[in-house]
C-alpha cells in the first residue's frame, strides 16, 4: 500500500499543511457466532478521494464503517488507515478521524454552538476566544452562523445533518465517515448535503468515506463506488464503471423494477 504521509496540502481552515490519509480493507471478514456478515473483503480508498459504500440493508456496510473507525476487531484479514492498524489506540491518536452518525447524535440539551464547542473544550485545543473562532468558523462554512444559539429541537431534519457535519469539521479531520448522510431528506436538501461533501473534499483535502443509499450521491461525486451484497464486494469501480456495469445485481440495485406479478416481499427470508 502505498504511504501518504509525505503527501499534503495546506488547509484553508486551520492554514496548517495536513496529509493526506489512505484506508486499506485487506481480506477483511467478520463473523457473529455463526453468521458471517463481512466475507473477505479488499480496497483501497487512496488519500483526498470520495469513496462511496453501496449496498442493500444488512449487506455488512456498517460493520464495515465500524471496522475503519476501530469499534470492531476483523474476524480475518485487516484494515489500516495510512498503514497503521485502524484499531490501535495510537492510530486514533495520530490520525484525525470524524464520524457523522446518519441521525446526527446532537446533545438536545445542548445548543448548537456548544455541540461544535464541546470536543474543542474536553481536549482543551484552545482557550474560549480560539474555540470561538473555530466554532464560527465551522458554522460559516455550512451557512448556519444564525443557527449558534438554537437548540437540535428546533432545527429542521437538513439543518441537524449539516450540524453534525459542521461539528465534526471543527476536530480538522483527515479522514470523514459519513453514515447515510442524506437519508430522511427531501431531493433537494439531499442533493445540498452532496454538495457540502463534494466541496469540503475539495476544499480541505479529507479522504472521505461515505456510506450511502443514495444513488444520484454515488452517480454525482464519487469517484470511486463499491457495492456490498451479502457481505462481499461485488462492485469496485469510477462512478462511470458503475453507470456502464452490466451485472443484473448492479442494475437491479440502481434500478429496481416494480413487479406487481412477482412481488419482491414474496421471495424473502422469514
Amino acid at each position: 500500500m502505498a504511504d501518504s504521509r509525505c503527501s499534503a496540502t495546506r488547509n484553508p481552515f486551520t492554514h496548517t499543511e495536513t496529509p493526506a490519509v489512505s484506508v486499506a480493507i485487506e481480506d477483511l471478514s467478520k463473523s457473529f457466532g455463526k453468521l458471517e456478515v463481512l466475507k473477505h473483503v479488499s480496497f483501497q480508498v487512496e488519500p483526498g478521494e470520495i469513496f462511496v459504500l453501496m449496498g442493500p440493508s444488512g449487506s455488512g456496510k456498517s460493520v464495515l464503517l465500524k471496522h475503519i473507525v476501530g469499534l470492531e476487531l476483523p474476524s480475518g484479514g485487516r484494515v489500516t488507515v495510512d498503514g497503521r492498524d485502524a484499531a490501535a489506540a495510537e492510530t486514533r491518536e495520530q490520525i484525525r478521524l470524524a464520524l457523522v452518525f446518519q441521525a446526527g447524535a446532537l446533545f438536545n440539551s445542548m445548543t448548537v454552538y456548544n455541540n461544535l464547542a464541546l470536543y474543542l473544550r474536553e481536549h482543551r485545543v484552545a482557550d474560549e476566544a480560539g474555540i470561538r473562532e473555530k466554532v464560527m468558523r465551522a458554522l460559516q462554512i455550512l451557512s448556519l452562523e444564525a443557527a449558534a444559539e438554537k437548540y437540535p429541537s428546533e432545527l429542521s431534519g437538513g439543518m441537524k445533518k449539516r450540524v453534525a457535519i459542521a461539528r465534526a469539521l471543527v476536530m480538522e479531520p483527515q479522514l470523514m465517515l459519513y453514515d447515510e448522510p442524506t437519508s430522511e431528506l427531501d431531493p433537494v436538501m439531499a442533493a445540498t448535503i452532496s454538495e457540502i461533501i463534494a466541496t469540503l473534499k475539495d476544499q480541505y483535502h479529507v479522504t472521505t468515506i461515505v456510506v450511502s443509499h443514495d444513488r444520484d450521491l454515488a452517480l454525482n461525486i464519487a469517484d470511486r463506488v463499491g457495492i456490498l451484497m451479502g457481505g462481499q464486494l461485488v462492485f469496485l469501480g469510477t462512478r462511470d464503471e458503475l453507470r456502464a456495469s452490466a451485472d443484473p445485481r448492479v442494475v437491479d440495485f440502481l434500478n429496481p423494477k416494480i413487479d406487481l406479478a412477482n412481488p419482491r416481499f414474496k421471495q424473502l427470508e422469514t
